[in-house]
């Protein structure tokens, strides 16, 4: 039986955030969420789509969500809900705009993928910084942050390693 407290993927903005549902699986949203988004960008990596042409996508779609967090946030009387994963998705995504086109493999993506729920769930300063912020923004830019710091810590381990 649903709870009725539980927001209905009828709504538009709790399908998004959601990730089309993807934040409604029993047991670590977060990392359902982070794995949601795997496919899509290895894909990208595959193709070898123009990673810097992502930036400004990633920059609006991380200011529209941070926007619709907070409506939803407080149309509900929630914060920081575990069913919103976009946080997730767009924190993987971040993390994935270090990876050089050559380097997309499933060992690639597992590693970033591994860095990426690391970092989330550390929350090293500043995210630590914006998980504590009471609006949308917290909700997402930590995931952001988590995401800079996976992506960096990429760089430096292929610096050092090569991933097949």
């Amino acid at each position: 039986m649903k709870d009725k407290n539980t927001p209905s993927l009828t709504h538009p903005e709790i399908l998004f955030l959601s990730f089309f549902g993807v934040g409604f699986l029993p047991k670590a949203p977060g990392t359902w969420g982070s794995l949601a988004i795997v496919p899509v960008l290895y894909v990208l990596g595959i193709f070898k789509a123009p990673f810097f042409l992502f930036i400004p996508f990633l920059l609006v779609a991380t200011t529209i969500t941070c926007f619709i967090a907070e409506y939803t946030q407080k149309k509900n009387n929630i914060h920081d809900p575990s069913w919103i994963v976009m946080d997730e998705v767009l924190g993987m995504w971040t993390a994935w705009l270090f990876t050089h086109p050559n380097q997309v493999s499933f060992y690639s993506m597992a590693l970033i993928f591994g860095l990426f729920r690391f970092f989330d769930i550390i929350k090293f300063w500043p995210a630590s910084y914006f998980d504590k912020l009471e609006h949308g923004a917290g909700t997402i830019l930590d995931d952001i942050v988590s995401g800079i710091f996976a992506g960096i810590t990429f760089l430096v381990i292929t610096h050092f390693v090569a991933i097949p």
